[in-house]
């Protein structure tokens, strides 16, 4: 049975501006539709049924362009941060009761061509709370933040960066609900303080990915999506 998949999507976008002044990240036009067409369409290829969208600003626009998700042939549903921002933690806490126990966990500007059967099948196997998916960015792509030994996550940290950090989150997890046990509703908390008590822990499984992330929270990062998807519907 495939995880359903949580999406952050509640951020402000703040490095898009004057663009996300009127319409969220989600709704960036790509290739001459909106970014979460293209993202939800990557998840229905890949198997996913069910959609959580975790929303905050200007979300009520992404609403009216998905709908119940029908058209991607997904079952899209919606929960809303409410009057303030709960942070990437505290959205997905308001959304267990429709997510369930285990789910997928995608960052709402992540657009990412990988084997999510492959994931969720390494999730099961591994038996603990979490997975990270990790890939090999040598500080190219983005920041590295995870240090990885092959087979697990030795250090993770977007703050405290290290040279041993040759690999980076690549922007998919896997998670049972009990992790956000701890988690208040009213005060904003951060997914990545989660992953970095896990790793502490030694609770978190990884799963590496060899194929490249794709994001829309930067005109760098559209436009080098943009000419990946005109290669591969080329193809």
């Amino acid at each position: 049975m495939t995880l359903p998949v949580a999406i952050l999507a509640g951020g402000l976008s703040t490095r898009l501006r004057p663009v996300t002044e009127r319409i969220p990240k989600s709704l960036v036009e790509v290739g001459g539709k909106p970014f979460v067409d293209h993202q939800l369409r990557l998840l229905a290829r890949n198997g996913i049924q069910r959609v959580v969208f975790c929303l905050g600003y200007l979300g009520e626009q992404v609403v009216d362009v998905v709908g119940d998700g029908a058209r991607f042939g997904l079952d899209v549903r919606y929960v809303f941060d409410g009057d303030r921002l709960l942070g990437t933690a505290g959205a997905i806490t308001r959304a267990l009761s429709i997510l369930g126990d285990e789910f997928f966990i995608l960052y709402g500007d992540s657009y990412l061509d990988c084997d999510y059967q492959a994931v969720e099948a390494a999730f099961r196997s591994a038996q603990l709370p979490a997975l990270m998916t990790v890939f090999a960015n040598g500080g190219y792509w983005d920041n590295s933040n995870v240090e990885f030994d092959g087979q697990r996550i030795v250090g993770y940290s977007k703050a405290n960066r290290t040279e041993r950090m040759q690999h980076i989150d690549y922007g998919l997890g896997a998670a049972h609900r009990s992790i956000f046990d701890e988690v208040s509703t009213e005060t904003p908390t951060d997914l990545a303080s989660l992953y970095e008590d896990l790793v502490r822990r030694g609770e978190i499984a990884a799963y590496e990915v060899t194929r490249r992330f794709y994001e829309v929270g930067s005109f760098d990062g559209i436009a080098e999506l943009d000419a990946y998807l005109k290669e591969h519907d080329a193809k």
